[in-house]
């Protein structure tokens, strides 16, 4: 059985994004490994099994096209109320807080935040499916 042990973006400004990840997803450096035109970054916290890693190609100053494939990922928190305001006093601008409903039934309450790359993270309440 295969386990996912890390997702990868490409950033421009790597201190940028340290900053956002920091802040809006608690996540520190794992570790951090510089090659003469690149860098690797592996980005986690205490809640979380699979890592998040920032590749910095060294002297790239154009933004990376996310072109029709790159979506979002996800995170499930306690309080999504509190998230969406400290969000909001960090100057991040996330959308507004949607509910999603199946048959009537509340299947997701979540707002969506991107990064300094223009990478989509979308906050998910933890419920249900979304622990």
């Amino acid at each position: 059985m295969a386990k996912m042990i890390h997702a990868m973006i490409r950033v421009i400004d790597l201190d940028a994004s340290l900053t956002f990840y920091k802040q809006v997803l608690d996540l520190d450096i794992a570790e951090r490994l510089d090659f003469d035109g690149f860098s690797l970054v592996y980005l986690r916290n205490q809640e979380n099994d699979m890592e998040l890693e920032l590749t910095w190609n060294k002297g790239t100053i154009e933004p990376y096209s996310h072109g029709t494939g790159y979506g979002h990922i996800a995170v499930a928190v306690d309080d999504l109320d509190a998230e969406y305001q400290k969000l909001v006093k960090l100057n991040y601008n996330p959308t507004e807080i949607k509910e999603f409903f199946r048959e009537g039934t509340l299947l997701a309450k979540f707002f969506f935040v991107q990064d300094p790359d223009g990478y989509k993270i979308e906050f998910l309440q933890r419920h249900g499916r979304y622990q």
